[in-house]
């Protein structure tokens, strides 16, 4: 983000109302690298190709806050990498974090990785250094810290299913295991704001949270992400396109103050169970409306959205999730022209 936007972020986290409406989105490779006209492996071995993708986002829609902007990564093989997971990578397809959990017993053989040397890490942070300079002298600075969370990647190392059994059949090795993934959250996330000062928050993301129910959150999540989010940073950015009923009530104690949804929920209804002490970037279909639908689908849907809005403060104007694959050009012009038109 420029200085400005980031200024006007703190601006919104802290309540003040801005004029136009302010909108952002996540991009990352699900929908970046085709947009911008090359293949994802094309976006994940290149480090010019992947700076001029993020480049060609930010000149075409250069009002837009994009989160974290000028993302390093490696897809969902990024930190299960660091545990020893396979990835797989097609060509033109997002790639896969293989098992390393077989069993309840390969817990406790877990490595405790160093993200300065272990898996996809050190490519990660190695790629930000070899192009900051080109963000910087464009106008933009490194800004966030960015990770899965906890329980998304203990999803990759076990499987969604068998993870989320063991959390009910062995509590003590489910709390082995994210408390392992934790300290290595911990010092990656350390690791990138000790090397890029200008480094003023964190982003997180975790559905798994989605899956599971207000008692097992209290006990499996509440904790972790509390340590996690426990950073002197103006920023604490979560992404959970679950189910938020398990969690949401817990944000502002974990420290968290911006939020990005499912696009099934009510905004206001967020606002309302969070006391108004989080920002909610939200949250039209991203799918069935920003991708697959018209331009007149976008505007409509866009103004059923701001005209929704009961308080305009603490709301940053996007799509429910990251930006989805495929999403043309058009649509995205469509729902930033109506939502700084203001309807």
């Amino acid at each position: 983000m420029t200085d400005k936007q980031w200024n006007d972020l703190k601006d919104i986290v802290n309540g003040k109302i801005l004029d136009p409406r302010p909108i952002g989105f996540i991009i990352d490779c699900p929908w970046l690298p085709n947009w911008a006209g090359i293949t994802i492996m094309d976006y994940f071995s290149s480090d010019d190709l992947w700076f001029e993708a993020n480049k060609k986002a930010i000149d075409a829609f250069p009002d837009v806050m994009y989160f974290p902007s000028f993302w390093s990564e490696y897809g969902m093989c990024s930190e299960p990498s660091a545990f020893g997971s396979r990835g797989v990578f097609p060509v033109n397809e997002f790639p896969h974090a293989h098992k390393t959990i077989h069993s309840v017993e390969d817990i406790a053989k877990m490595p405790a990785p160093d993200p300065e040397t272990d898996g996809l890490a050190p490519f990660i942070l190695n790629r930000l250094k070899l192009s900051q300079k080109k963000i910087e002298d464009i106008g933009y600075k490194i800004r966030f810290s960015v990770s899965r969370g906890p329980l998304n990647i203990a999803s990759y190392l076990m499987g969604t299913t068998e993870f989320l059994t063991t959390m009910m059949t062995n509590p003590d090795e489910t709390h082995q295991l994210l408390t392992n993934i934790t300290d290595y959250l911990d010092t990656w996330h350390d690791l990138q704001k000790q090397t890029f000062p200008s480094i003023d928050g964190i982003m997180m993301l975790d559905d798994i949270i989605g899956f599971i129910g207000e008692e097992e959150f209290e006990e499996f999540g509440l904790p972790y992400l509390k340590r996690l989010y426990n950073k002197d940073v103006s920023i604490k950015f979560f992404h959970n396109d679950a189910g938020y009923a398990s969690s949401i009530t817990y944000l502002p104690e974990i420290g968290i103050n911006i939020f990005n949804m499912e696009f099934e929920s009510d905004l206001n209804e967020l606002k309302e169970l969070t006391d108004n002490k989080i920002t909610m970037l939200g949250n039209i279909p991203p799918r069935d409306v920003l991708a697959g639908g018209t331009p007149d689908d976008v505007r409509k849907a866009a103004k059923t959205l701001v005209e929704g809005m009961n308080d305009r403060s603490r709301v940053i104007y996007s799509c429910g999730g990251g930006m989805p694959p495929g999403a043309p050009t058009e649509n995205i012009k469509a729902f930033i022209d109506t939502v700084r038109k203001g309807c």
